[in-house]
């Protein structure tokens, strides 16, 4: 290792290939760590055709992009330091005989992983790693592909619901475990992946690119590092519950989400969750309460600092708001206080800034509302914002109606321009605005409306909460706060002896493959 730390950065759907409250986070700890800590990122993306958001800093040293959809060979992205020839050799290799011998045995363990999410954790990650292990010898899509592999799939459902006690539409048909199996094989493609020899891995949410974090600790024994910004599981739930899936496909996911994030809980070194509150979930899901420890989002207060209303807004009430308009922020009841606002405030002004792209037919089912309330001139759909310190001084007050967070950026942001935040209460948002903010139930339409009605009728008020806002995040929340705690995790990782998990094996499938790759390199 070199003489300053190195970290393998895990993401998916966020940096550097989208914005958000998540990419907000990674890009400023990597700039602020530019001359102290070497990163690579492997990033999960949805398909293939993504550009960077950001500038990155020099010390991002390579990213493995790993397409989770629009690649059926996982090999087209994320590897080009693999000699092509290699790639022939792994085909070539990849014979019925080895798949029934040496990976049935594992697939067999893993499909009854997944249908029993709750079975040892340990286990799991064993399965993780002989797959990676198999996979650096063999063909990815060519066993996966197997006739051997589809069988099986197929035969351990069919009789794990043989005996159901569910109504006849809830019983897996063919369609829906062809689907089950297709999704196996884009949510596993990490397992295909190269992984680097680095200090500490560091995942940025407890999903599916934690699996290379597993991998990694019983290859290498390389430390993991978890941040979680919401809690993955509860979103993986609230997602599919609301999704118009059949009744099996809800499960598989349900139970494959259980299967990575126990796995993921299990084998962390140190779960740094941005919000205490993330500690009661991560425990349910086998994170001990020795290893997690919260480490708090932080703003820059020299940038995000409080400034007068600029002409277009002076004048008039405004709420502003920064959120990727998807569901789980739930923009439509937003939209639905601006109605209620409307009736004391007549001339209330709402903007809304965030990207417009990532759920398009949400999107517009919020236009159509807009239309349909009459709410033209109170409520704008402002898009992207390339100056976010500039947001929250467009208004009055902020807003934000999600159905589930972690600690979001937009919360301390608009705190540190000493703008008071109405705001539903989940996540660790009490933890930040209890005493200078307001809080609501989640889906309150009328509740986040009388607390936007209290502070633009208050100004006294209003201006007091500002302020303590402000002196919360100068005290608590800053940037050097924040980063400076990662870096004392990484350069204690960075020095920390290593113990590869690899040595101490006990699931005979995996221990087989090991052997069997052991005796053929």
């Amino acid at each position: 290792m070199g003489s300053r730390p190195s970290v393998l950065f895990e993401t998916e759907g966020s940096y550097p290939y989208h914005g958000g409250g998540v990419s907000t986070w990674a890009h400023i700890l990597c700039s602020e760590l530019e001359n102290t800590v070497d990163f690579t990122i492997l990033t999960l993306t949805g398909n293939p055709f993504v550009e960077s958001r950001y500038r990155l800093p020099s010390n991002i040293k390579s990213i493995i992009h790993v397409p989770l959809w629009g690649a059926e060979e996982p090999v087209q992205y994320y590897n080009d330091l693999i000699p092509f020839s290699e790639h022939i050799r792994r085909k070539s290799a990849t014979t019925d005989e080895v798949v029934k011998k040496i990976y049935f045995p594992m697939f067999r363990d893993f499909v009854g992983c997944i249908l029993n999410p709750f079975k040892p954790a340990r286990e799991f990650g064993e399965i993780l790693y002989g797959f990676w292990k198999y996979y650096q010898h063999y063909d990815y899509k060519s066993t996966l592909s197997s006739w051997l592999v589809w069988t099986e799939f197929k035969s351990r459902l069919s009789d794990h619901f043989k005996n159901y006690a569910g109504i006849e539409e809830e019983l897996p048909r063919v369609f829906d475990m062809t689907f089950g199996m297709r999704w196996l094989y884009h949510f596993m493609m990490p397992l295909a992946v190269p992984i680097p020899d680095v200090s500490v891995t560091h995942a940025t949410l407890a999903g599916f690119p934690t699996i290379s974090s597993i991998v990694a600790k019983y290859e290498y024994g390389i430390p993991i590092l978890l941040t979680d910004h919401g809690v993955f599981i509860r979103e993986q739930l609230i997602n599919i519950g609301r999704s118009e899936y059949p009744f099996f496909s809800k499960k598989l996911l349900v139970d494959l989400s259980t299967f990575v994030t126990r796995a993921i809980y299990h084998h962390a070194d140190l779960i740094a969750p941005v919000t205490s509150i993330n500690k009661k979930w991560e425990m349910k899901f086998e994170g001990e309460e020795n290893r997690i420890r919260p480490i708090y989002n932080g703003v820059d207060p020299e940038i995000f600092r409080p400034a007068a209303k600029p002409e277009h807004t002076a004048g008039q009430p405004t709420v502003v708001a920064a959120a990727q308009v998807f569901q789980l922020k739930d923009i439509e009841t937003m939209i639905r206080s601006c109605d209620y606002v409307r009736r004391e405030i007549p001339e209330v002004q709402y903007i809304l800034y965030g990207s417009l792209q990532v759920d398009p037919p949400y999107v517009e089912k919020c236009k159509k509302l807009v239309e349909e309330l009459g709410l033209k001139n109170n409520f704008t759909f402002g898009g992207f914002h390339n100056t976010p310190s500039m947001i929250f001084n467009e208004g009055d007050i902020s807003i934000l109606s999600s159905i589930s967070e972690g600690f979001p950026y937009t919360v301390i942001e608009s705190m540190s321009c000493s703008r008071p935040v109405v705001s539903t209460d989940v996540g660790g948002i009490r933890e930040a605005l209890e005493g200078c903010g307001i809080l609501c139930k989640p889906r309150d339409a009328e509740a986040l409306g009388e607390g936007v009605i209290k502070l633009l009728k208050d100004d006294a008020l209003r201006l007091e909460m500002g302020q303590k806002a402000r002196d919360r995040v100068l005290l608590r929340y800053t940037t050097p706060q924040s980063v400076d705690n990662y870096l004392q995790v990484y350069k204690d990782f960075h020095q920390q002896e290593r113990h590869p998990l690899k040595e101490n094996l006990t699931v005979p499938s995996v221990k087989k493959c090991i052997n069997h790759i052991k005796a053929h390199a």
